[in-house]
């Protein structure tokens, strides 16, 4: 397996803004510099926070060269190029793939639900057009798409830059087979918010959470503590975040993450495309009391 221990920490899938239809650029650089300014690990583009499926392929091209410009090395940028078309990743993946990142998150391919049998040889195909880390990402939820230890097992197998998984799906037991099974080398993300501490806990070696739009420190303090084997200071930064948590999925994501990053002064609007929405007012009002209680407003 490639040497992927620099692959850990609070990688924060970026929110995409938008400004009357078009993608603004520009604030997504600030974001970027302000997630590191904030200690942010890392950085992930086009991750399910940034609404790739409403945005272009040229679009997601170039905020991965925004990404990469914006953050100037100073921390590692990932760039998630999975879409429901083999031909999309294959293209997505290419351009990411030259322009510099340092690894790739793969979603399953979503609405087609193909068989374990077409993952493997999707997963290998994609990732035999690469040399870099290649990460699944395990989002049944999203995708319709479920993967069982016995496929990951043989992906794993045959495919040597395929390096770890983000799960993003309420199956602890799943973290604890994978890790027993390739050992701690297996690069886990957590990509549920409310398991953040107990899947670091268990082994997970980071965090991709749509809250760390909100609060990139405390998340990133979360994975710190947990690394320094100070599950004391981490569970109280569980119980601190969990409010900010629940919120973020009180509408589909990242309706709530916009309007609060609006609120917060982040973001000039929380404009989306189609089908999406912005926050209902009853739900801007309950949005409002978790800034409020998390000291954000």
């Amino acid at each position: 397996m490639t040497d992927v221990s620099w692959l850990k920490g609070s990688i924060t899938p970026i929110v995409t803004p938008f400004k009357d239809g078009a993608v603004d650029y520009d604030t997504y650089a600030r974001l970027v510099d302000w997630q590191i300014v904030n200690g942010g690990h890392g950085i992930l583009v086009n991750g399910t926070t940034a609404e790739p499926s409403l945005l272009t392929v040229t679009e997601r091209n170039r905020l991965v060269d925004v990404a990469l410009e914006a953050t100037n090395k100073r921390v590692p940028v990932l760039a998630a190029t999975g879409s429901q078309s083999h031909a999309e990743t294959v293209e997505l993946t290419a351009h990411a793939d030259k322009a510099g990142v340092a690894g790739l998150l793969v979603v399953t391919p979503y609405y087609v639900r193909p068989p374990q049998r077409g993952l493997i040889a999707y997963y290998t195909d994609i990732c035999q057009r690469t040399e870099l880390p290649v990460l699944i990402y395990h989002i049944p939820g999203r995708a319709a798409v479920t993967t069982d230890l016995a496929t990951v097992k043989a992906m794993k197998e045959a495919i040597p830059n395929l390096v770890g998984m983000k799960h993003a799906v309420n199956d602890m037991g799943f973290v604890t087979h994978m890790l027993d099974t390739f050992g701690p080398q297996w690069r886990v993300f957590v990509g549920l918010e409310e398991l953040s501490f107990p899947m670091l806990a268990v082994g997970a070696c980071g965090l991709m959470n749509a809250v760390g739009n909100l609060a990139p420190r405390k998340v990133a303090l979360l994975y710190e503590a947990v690394e320094r084997g100070d599950l004391h200071a981490a569970r109280a930064l569980h119980f601190e975040l969990f409010d900010l948590n629940l919120s973020v999925f009180y509408d589909t994501n990242p309706i709530p993450i916009k309007y609060m990053m609006k609120r917060m002064g982040l973001l000039k609007s929380n404009e989306h495309r189609l089908p999406m929405m912005p926050a209902t007012r009853e739900l801007e009002l309950r949005l409002d009391a978790v800034l409020a209680r998390a000291g954000l407003s």
